[in-house]
């Protein structure tokens, strides 16, 4: 499992998809969300903006994020 770690309350999907390394840049980050291939907590998220607070995990690609403060 990959690990994040945020400095302010949240921070969104996207940007979480590119601070993991998972993605190359913003416009992979969207098309994957809007594909559907993005899931927050086991549920699938299609919104680029949701915002991904501590202790939330995103999975994406086989790999799981949890994210932490």
């Amino acid at each position: 499992m990959l690990e994040i770690r945020i400095r302010d309350e949240f921070i969104k999907l996207g940007q979480a998809l590119k601070l993991a390394g998972v993605v190359e840049d913003g416009v992979e980050a969207k098309f994957a969300i809007q594909d559907g291939l993005v899931k927050v907590n086991g549920e699938t998220e299609e919104r680029r903006g949701r915002k991904i607070y501590e202790g939330d995990v995103i999975s994406f690609d086989g790999n799981e994020i949890k994210v932490t403060r």
